[in-house]
């Protein structure tokens, strides 16, 4: 599976920006799909996500941004969005698509548990 993320890029706090992840190769609808970020000196964490499998339609997302966050599928396009409202300077990392196939609900936010990543798209907020 291979996963093209795109849509990063520059912007005041308060502004929007939505990424794309598209996915290619054996990619079937038993793939988890997640968005993580990293930022500077600190850990990659979970953002949202969406399940694979029979818990496919269920969107999950961080408590640090939920309500300004939100994640869809185009499952003709094997693509996620991640479309990013009110941003905020902490916003500001690297974003990175990953999906693996027959994850547990548990291990959907943690980073570990994929094997399939993107290049990571850079999301820059200014204050």
């Amino acid at each position: 599976v291979q996963l093209q993320a795109s849509g990063g890029g520059s912007v005041q706090a308060g502004g929007s920006l939505r990424l794309s992840c598209a996915a290619s190769g054996r990619f079937d609808s038993m793939y988890s799909m997640g968005w993580f970020r990293q930022a500077p000196g600190k850990e990659r964490e979970f953002v949202a996500g969406f399940r694979g499998g029979g818990g496919a339609g269920r969107a999950y997302i961080a408590d640090s941004v939920k309500g300004r966050f939100t994640i869809s599928r185009d499952n003709a396009k094997n693509t996620v969005y991640l479309e990013m409202n009110s941003l905020k300077p902490e916003d500001t990392a690297v974003y990175y698509c990953a999906a693996q196939r027959g994850l547990i609900l548990s291990s959907l936010t943690h980073s570990q548990y994929y094997s399939n990543w993107g290049q990571g798209t850079l999301v820059t907020v200014s204050s």
